[in-house]
């Protein structure tokens, strides 16, 4: 199997919920749900957090991740991308004297559903497709068929036009959407197309009940409920305990 270096990206700022990588969730700091499954995973050779707060550092060491260095201030804002984020821990860690991984993945905090057992089947899949990216997808639920523009009255148009004369949910072609829960990739590939979704990337598909992005207060709801039954063993796949 191929190097595979998990990076989890977790900066100390968020305008939607303040401190939302550290915010509670079951009992838990919602980043502490991202490494255990990191750590639970077969496949994954190193893991690290990239963090611009002292904060997210001691909770992620006490979880067992690694955080070999600070994020530099200027990574930590608002408009800082991932791919600048791990950018700059892949040639931190050049500059230690290691060697590019075959693959490195980004692993978002704000995804806690995603499982060991993604993680893993994720590396499976770049391993067998030989592809250079794999990005994690679910089958979209608001499909755009079905979307509307409003105009300055307040009138509906399609947002796509589609021809159907009724648009029956069933009848739609499947659609999907990145998750943000995994996204893995050569490096090469990365520094070549400065995007994690470069053409030719493989989907890995995942349901949506693994597939919540946390952005509002609401999703920090709906993760608690979640991952509340997971612990106590009513949920599907990893019961989330601490490895």
């Amino acid at each position: 199997m191929p190097t595979v270096f998990g990076i989890i990206t977790a900066r100390g700022g968020s305008k939607g919920i303040p401190r939302k990588n550290i915010a509670r969730v079951a009992g838990r700091p919602l980043i502490a749900w991202t490494i255990a499954a990191a750590r639970q995973s077969r496949l994954l050779t190193r893991l690290m957090v990239s963090t611009d707060d002292a904060a997210i550092a001691e909770i992620s060491r006490g979880e067992g991740a690694e955080v070999p260095f600070m994020r530099p201030p200027e990574l930590g804002g608002d408009d800082s991308s991932h791919v600048a984020v791990v950018r700059h821990a892949l040639a931190w860690l050049r500059g230690q004297g290691v060697r590019d991984p075959d693959f490195v993945m980004l692993l978002q905090p704000t995804s806690p559903l995603r499982t060991a057992t993604d993680i893993d089947a994720a590396i499976e899949l770049v391993e067998r497709s030989g592809a250079e990216a794999v990005v994690g997808v679910t089958e979209v639920r608001q499909h755009p068929y079905l979307m509307y523009r409003l105009d300055a009255a307040g009138r509906l148009t399609p947002f796509v036009e589609h021809g159907l004369e009724y648009a029956r949910r069933q009848d739609l072609p499947p659609l999907y959407a990145a998750n943000g829960a995994i996204y893995l990739i050569r490096p090469s590939c990365l520094e070549r197309t400065g995007t994690f979704t470069p053409a030719g990337a493989v989907a890995y598909l995942m349901p949506p009940e693994r597939s919540l992005d946390v952005d509002t207060p609401w999703d920090l709801q709906w993760a608690e409920w979640h991952l509340s039954r997971r612990a106590a063993g009513a949920g599907t796949g990893e019961m989330g305990e601490r490895p």
